[in-house]
């Protein structure tokens, strides 16, 4: 039964609550800008200690009264589905078996039956056969920067900002694009590199990417070379002759490594993609830009398509070595950009077990074979 000392101190308590609760959230908001999906949940109190803050115990004392137990009691069988809906978005999220565009995309097409290029050997010798695979992802830093090219999911109602191009506006999509605040970037702090951001958009299905990027009034604003937006429920085709945020016009999410398929679903169902030092001015599907200006025949052209050869025996790598290079059979990887001979894309994560993945620098060139390429585009042939 309550009397009226009982409806003070009930009166006093909820006071002191509504000024605990708004200076606990004064302080989160002040410090921490980030999108909600990313605050973490408050923790809970530990077993055995009291649900009831100090400034309670200082009206009521430690033994609080069931009445008000019950009145302060947290409604926590709706926490479970607050944490899961949380995990749905945020860097590096789980995509949960999802897997971008068609199953009919270049990116997801099966090649471990296709035709070997009459020219595969030829082209591997001019590259060099003493070049091995290397892990271009990983945890850490690496000369300064994250090593990897991160990305960030959000959800449909995320806000958007706009893009400004410096110098490939003419090929880029205009947006705007849906762009968390504190967006990582490839390679950063570093200012140099590529500098890729790459934003997913679980609930609408769209890919946005931007190459060289800079965020500008704390991310109200970004600054981009060039930019590229993917619907991933459709084979979407850049149009001839444009970039993305990749040299040969390719987007750069599908091909990644990333670390919820080869660490959780021990699974990769798509092609990968990979650099080279030195381009062919030509491309071949699914590629449609090149970014050389050398006319030479054994020069790879972007959009090239090398696999593993089927009879390497993978079955001592360390198992998720394994997973990498069994996709590398049944679906080979994409030539995308220039770069480091043989650099295999994939998440900065710090998931990632640096001195495990070292194993894919046993795989040397003649461990590969390029598949045939059905019709190379150059500029005598447009």
């Amino acid at each position: 039964m309550w009397n009226n000392f009982s409806a003070t101190a009930f009166a006093m308590a909820f006071c002191a609550i509504f000024a605990i609760g708004c200076d606990s959230v004064s302080e989160r908001s002040s410090a921490d800008p980030k999108p909600i999906w990313y605050e973490p949940e408050q923790e809970s109190a530990a077993p055995g200690s009291s649900p009831v803050s100090p400034a309670l115990e200082a009206v009521f004392g430690t033994d609080t009264s069931a009445e008000l137990a019950v009145v302060l009691e947290e409604p926590k069988k709706e926490e479970p589905v607050r944490e899961k809906e949380k995990s749905k978005y945020g860097v590096c999220a789980s995509l949960n078996g999802f897997r971008p565009f068609p199953d009919d995309d270049p990116w997801n097409q099966e090649i471990s039956k296709k035709e070997v290029d009459p020219n595969s050997d030829r082209i591997l010798a001019y590259i060099g056969l003493g070049g091995r695979l290397h892990p271009d992802f990983g945890s850490g830093t690496w000369g300064g920067g994250i090593i990897g090219i991160p990305y960030v999911v959000v959800p449909g109602d995320q806000p958007r900002v706009t893009v400004e191009y410096q110098a490939y506006g003419d090929e880029s999509d205009p947006g705007p694009y849906p762009i968390p605040f504190d967006t990582p970037v490839e390679g950063e702090p570093l200012t140099n590199g590529d500098r890729h951001a790459i934003v997913v958009d679980r609930d609408n299905f769209m890919l946005y990417e931007l190459y060289r990027a800079f965020p500008k009034k704390g991310g109200a604003k970004w600054l981009a070379d060039s930019g590229a937006i993917f619907n991933l429920k459709t084979n979407t085709k850049r149009p001839v002759g444009w970039t993305s945020a990749d040299a040969a016009g390719l987007p750069v999410f599908p091909g990644l490594v990333r670390y919820d398929e080869v660490g959780e679903r021990k699974e990769i169902r798509h092609a990968l993609r990979f650099t080279l030092a030195k381009t062919r001015r030509a491309y071949v599907a699914p590629a449609s830009h090149w970014a050389s200006s050398d006319d030479n025949e054994l020069l790879p052209p972007l959009g090239m398509r090398v696999r593993l050869k089927a009879d390497v025996d993978i079955s001592k790598y360390p198992a998720e070595v394994q997973v990498i290079l069994e996709a590398l059979k049944k679906y080979g990887m994409i030539l995308a950009d220039n770069g480091s001979d043989w650099f295999i894309s994939g998440t900065a994560d710090d998931r990632w077990d640096n001195d495990v993945m070292s194993a894919l620098k046993k795989i040397k060139v003649r461990h590969l074979e390029i598949i045939k390429m059905e019709k190379i585009v150059t500029p005598y042939s447009l």
